[in-house]
């Protein structure tokens, strides 16, 4: 074997090497989009449910009730039947 045979088995070997890069990555490209497609279209019907709606917004109310700086007021009695006095919890006497 000469120089140029060698030289030659080496460029086929790229080539070969380089074509299957080249095939893996078309293949993979289609399997991946149709994988992220099938996931964005689950994701969108989960986010338009309206059970999740209505998880995301308890989650959120709790979460600024939890994070809010003002105080939560509890009814005292009544002075009368339009009147009701407020008080913030902690200085509620029980």
């Amino acid at each position: 074997m000469d120089a140029a045979d060698s030289d030659w088995e080496e460029t086929e070997d790229m080539l070969r090497l380089i074509i299957g890069i080249a095939a893996g990555y078309v293949l993979g490209a289609k399997a991946g989009r149709a994988r992220y497609e099938q996931l964005s279209k689950t994701a969108r019907v989960i986010a338009g449910s309206p059970a999740t709606r209505a998880l995301v917004r308890v989650g959120r109310q709790k979460l600024s009730d939890k994070l809010s700086t003002r105080p939560q007021l509890e009814p005292m009695v009544p002075i009368d039947e339009r009147t009701t006095i407020l008080v913030p919890q902690d200085q509620l006497r029980r």
